[in-house]
């Protein structure tokens, strides 16, 4: 059985949207173990400057990889990921993650990926993606 990822080619896009909920950090800090305050303490945030609480880095790059991992309908087929967190997450900020396949040899699918908040703000550069075709 083909799957999507079997028909992209150059210049197809990825995209994928995330509406973060209010306590979107709080259930990843249960998952990961990471409960710095910073995510899951509003007050804390605002105090250290950060406006309030922020989004754990790993779980906006958790989005980057899912938007790949629903193209290839497998995530085994997620192979490298790189991305490089440039400005923070908030609770109830909506993330569209944006890329496009620039690369297609040799069985692996390259992509160049950023994804933005709702205000066009790039919270993730520089990212890259392979998948595996095999």
């Amino acid at each position: 059985m083909s799957c999507k990822l079997h028909q992209a080619k150059v210049g197809d896009e990825v995209s994928m949207t995330v509406s973060i909920g209010k306590y979107q950090p709080i259930y990843y800090a249960g998952a990961s173990g990471d409960f710095n305050w910073i995510h899951i303490d509003p007050e804390f945030g605002k105090m250290v400057g950060l406006g309030g609480n922020i989004l754990q880095g790993l779980c906006t790059m958790a989005f980057v990889a899912r938007a790949h991992t629903d193209l290839a309908e497998d995530p085994g087929r997620l192979k490298r990921l790189k991305v490089r967190f440039s400005k923070p997450v908030y609770p109830n900020d909506d993330i569209s993650v944006k890329g496009k396949i620039t690369k297609a040899e040799n069985d692996t699918l390259r992509t160049d990926v950023v994804a933005v908040n709702q205000n066009g703000i790039e919270v993730i550069t520089m990212a890259w993606a392979e998948l595996s075709l095999k």
